[in-house]
């Protein structure tokens, strides 16, 4: 029962997940070809937005691949896929104010950032543990009464539902940061700026999908284990 519900759950939100981010693939190209009227591209954005928040150790570089942009607080590096870092569109605006609104987050000191940084170690332990239990799953099926088993597999999802947890707030807030500064700035207008926002709220929805699936997760476990115990 144990492999048999996690894996159910990941299936089911694998599936909205998919939906989702097909979904923001399909806004990113819409709105990739929707100009802005400022003309600039997405490096010239991200940097005016570091210049205008006096932000001067942070490096942007172009990545690879699509939809692949991030910033590294450990490196301070925005790193930008080559459709937002050359684009002049409206998708390349949204995407490269979010990732700089990650830097201000850094260079600001914002709680919510400072402390998913800090639980980074062991979310990587959590998700050995995690590759463990899916490896094995089918051993421990007819095992789900070992509760020292279940502890440690409600343990180790726990800290990834506070991960994906903590994720929200902090992306949430990059994207009010780069949508206020957009209009602030008149980089982004009218209808424009109405793009921006649709591209970024679905972006903002996968993260959505991956708490939802982690706390599910979590609950199952957490049921998992209360049962073992009567």
């Amino acid at each position: 029962m144990l492999i048999y519900g996690l894996i159910g759950i990941s299936m089911v939100f694998g599936l909205i997940g998919s939906f989702v981010s097909n979904r923001l693939k399909s806004k990113f190209s819409k709105y990739a070809q929707m100009p802005t009227s400022s003309g600039l591209s997405g490096r010239e954005i991200a940097q005016k937005m570091l210049e205008y928040y006096n932000i001067h150790d942070v490096q942007i570089t172009q990545g690879k691949g699509r939809l692949t942009d991030h910033y590294n607080p450990k490196t301070k590096i925005v790193s930008l896929s080559p459709e937002v870092f050359g684009g002049r569109s409206v998708a390349a605006a949204a995407v490269a104010a979010h990732e700089v609104g990650h830097a201000i987050q850094h260079a600001e000191s914002y709680a919510m950032l400072q402390f998913r940084s800090a639980i980074v170690p062991i979310v990587q332990i959590s998700s050995k543990i995690q590759s463990f239990i899916f490896m094995f799953g089918f051993a421990l099926a007819g095992s789900t009464g070992n509760g020292l088993m279940l502890l440690v597999a409600v343990a180790a999802f726990s800290i990834t539902a506070l991960f994906s947890v903590i994720t929200l707030p902090v992306e949430f807030d990059a994207s009010n940061r780069a949508l206020a500064w957009l209009e602030d700035t008149n980089i982004t207008r009218g209808e424009e700026h109405e793009g921006a926002k649709d591209a970024l709220k679905w972006a903002a929805r996968t993260y959505v999908v991956g708490a939802l699936a982690a706390i599910a997760q979590l609950l199952y476990l957490l049921m998992m284990f209360l049962g073992s115990r009567d």
